[in-house]
C-alpha cells in the first residue's frame, strides 16, 4: 500500500497502528515563560501510562484537560511518532537520535498513520478493549515551548505537524501497543 509522508499510512478505512505513549498529566508543565523552563513533573504519580480511561466528551481520566470547560471539544491530543524523526532531521541531530515523545505533551502518540490528516474527521481507535470514538476538531499547533525542550527551531519544524485536538465521543480504554484506527 502506498505510504504517506514519513512512511505513515494515509488515512482511509482501517489502518494498523501502534500506540507508543499514553500521557495523562494532572497539571500543565509548560506554564509561564518558556525561558524559565518547564515545571517539575508531578510527584503524585507517573504521567506516562500503560492504559488510560477515556470518558465521552470529557477526556482522559486524570489528565489536566479532563472536563475542563476551556478544552471542550479538544480534551485529547493525538500525535504521529514519525514526526519526531522529521524533527530530529530538521534540528540537524545525528541519524538515529531518538527524541522523547512525552516532551510534546500530547496524550496519545501513535505510529503508522497520518495523524495530521484526521482534522475534521471522526475515527475509532481500538487497542484491544473495544473501539473508542473521537472527532478530530482541529490541529494541535506547537508552541514556543518546543524550542526549549527539543532545541531552537523545533517550534517551526512542527508547524503543521503537531497532531490533532480531539473530542472523545465514547467511553473506553486505550492501551500502549498494537491497535487499529478506523477513520470515517
Amino acid at each position: 500500500m502506498p505510504r504517506g509522508p514519513d512512511d505513515r499510512l494515509p488515512v482511509s478505512g482501517a489502518s494498523p497502528v501502534r500506540v507508543e505513549l499514553l500521557l495523562a498529566s494532572p497539571r500543565s508543565r509548560y506554564v509561564g515563560r518558556p525561558a524559565d523552563g518547564p515545571a517539575p513533573a508531578p510527584t503524585t504519580g507517573p504521567e506516562s501510562h500503560d492504559a488510560v480511561t477515556v470518558r465521552a466528551y470529557l477526556g482522559i481520566v486524570g489528565d489536566r484537560y479532563f472536563n475542563a470547560p476551556a478544552h471542550r471539544g479538544a480534551s485529547v491530543t493525538l500525535f504521529a511518532a514519525e514526526q519526531l524523526g522529521h524533527l530530529a532531521r530538521e534540528l540537524g541531530l545525528p541519524e538515529g537520535t531518538v527524541l522523547d515523545a512525552a516532551l510534546t505533551r500530547r496524550n496519545v502518540v501513535v505510529r503508522g498513520i497520518d495523524v495530521d490528516a484526521l482534522v475534521g474527521r471522526e475515527f475509532d481507535l481500538d487497542t484491544g478493549d473495544g473501539p473508542v470514538s473521537f472527532r478530530a476538531n482541529r490541529a494541535a499547533n506547537p508552541c514556543a515551548w518546543m524550542d526549549v525542550v527539543f532545541g531552537a527551531g523545533a517550534f517551526r519544524a512542527l508547524r503543521g505537524r503537531g497532531g490533532v485536538r480531539c473530542e472523545p465521543l465514547t467511553d473506553g480504554v486505550l492501551r500502549v501497543g498494537p491497535g487499529l484506527l478506523r477513520a470515517s
